[in-house]
């Protein structure tokens, strides 16, 4: 067999057309040959290879095989070039609407969904500007996490909006990207100092039309040195009114602030007072949990207490359901119950627990910016259309 495989070749013929012949392998194994590697290793070959290419069956000098390697690189042919995006889409224009599969269709939904953020078309300005009050004793339902992404897509869908940061805390702050640590121009010294609001606030990185009147921790104090000013409940009332670009679009134009959100500190202290007094409409974001309506109710008596003594033009506007979760019959039990108590108060949209909406502040960005695709993301989007509209003529 070894001296067959010497005579024919590995192929059974006697030689292979444009290929050296090979060694017999009594002349391999006793290492004579020229590319021997020893006693026991068999050389591969007899001889070199003389020839830079590789040889080609049917072809005994190379000369076919070395024009049709080097057709693409001899002399007169086109260069190589790199197609570009827009290349492919004039060429392939049906392309980006490929729905073969689910992925495609993902991967489109979120490209649409993170360059569109800006292309969005505006909505319709209200007639006057919508000072909204967040608020909710309980901690961690949202407050804070649904002013600003809900103020963020305002901004997006081309309104001017006013981020008033009225918690110690300065969360707020650090999710819309403006700076807050001691001795930068606060709430504090608009409520203390009485400070115009117009002096503190800063533009946003989030939007241009978004500006933030940040919050500092010298704010916590601020209801001790409140306590014997007179009128101490009316302090952001008067700054907030006080603005030059808060009004009617009648007097302002095209400068006014569409809407004023005040985000207020998980309690029912005189900085809550002093929100719900200078507000005229009232959010209230609930945990679709139980412990989140045994705290509506307490939320709901202040309200009517400040309705009737300091301001009457008070309303509850919109209720919001947060950290939403269909996979349990507790948070569908908690959205009815809320919904066939307050009626059309209560937003069609729901807001799902999502890692991205956590994960945007710790990169001092909303989930709007951060990732517009998002579930999270579409929600607030969503929620943002309908507070929009539902008072489009406020």
């Amino acid at each position: 067999m070894t001296e067959e495989f010497g005579e024919q070749g590995p192929g059974g013929s006697d030689s292979t057309p444009g290929q050296d012949p090979v060694t017999p392998a009594s002349d391999a194994t006793s290492g004579d040959g020229p590319l021997s590697t020893g006693p026991e290793v068999p050389g591969e070959r007899g001889f070199p290879q003389e020839s830079a290419l590789p040889p080609q069956a049917g072809d005994d000098s190379g000369t076919g095989a070395a024009a049709d390697v080097s057709r693409e690189t001899q002399a007169g042919s086109q260069p190589f070039t790199v197609r570009t995006a827009e290349d492919i889409a004039v060429a392939a224009p049906d392309l980006t609407h490929d729905h073969g599969t689910p992925l495609a269709r993902a991967a489109e939904h979120i490209v649409l969904a993170r360059h569109g953020a800006r292309m969005r078309p505006a909505l319709p300005r209200p007639d006057r500007t919508r000072v909204f009050v967040v608020a909710n004793q309980k901690g961690g339902v949202g407050k804070t996490t649904s002013t600003v992404n809900v103020a963020a897509a305002l901004a997006q869908l081309g309104q001017r909006v006013l981020v008033v940061d009225l918690d110690p805390q300065g969360n707020a702050s650090t999710a819309l990207g403006v700076e807050h640590h001691r001795g930068v121009a606060s709430t504090y010294d608009a409520l203390v100092d009485g400070v115009p609001l117009a002096e503190i606030a800063s533009v946003s990185p989030e939007a241009g039309t978004l500006t933030v009147v940040p919050a500092t921790i010298d704010l916590a104090g601020a209801e001790i040195e409140l306590v014997s000013v007179v009128a101490r409940e009316s302090r952001l009332h008067k700054a907030i009114h006080g603005h030059p670009q808060v009004g009617t679009a009648a007097e302002l134009g095209e400068d006014k602030i569409d809407y004023v959100f005040i985000d207020c500190p998980p309690s029912l202290g005189l900085l809550t007072l002093n929100a719900l007094v200078a507000g005229s409409e009232m959010m209230i974001p609930i945990q679709a949990e139980y412990y989140a309506l045994e705290g509506l109710g307490q939320l709901l008596e202040t309200v009517e207490m400040v309705r009737a003594h300091l301001n009457p033009a008070l309303e509850v506007s919109t209720i919001m359901v947060t950290m939403y979760d269909a996979r349990t019959r507790l948070a569908a039990g908690v959205a009815e119950e809320v919904r066939e108590h307050f009626g059309d108060q209560v937003l069609k949209t729901t807001i799902p627990r999502s890692v991205r909406v956590s994960e945007a502040p710790s990169y001092g960005q909303t989930v709007m910016t951060y990732d517009p695709g998002s579930p999270g993301a579409l929600s607030y989007l969503e929620a943002a259309r309908e507070i929009a509209t539902k008072g489009a003529s406020a």
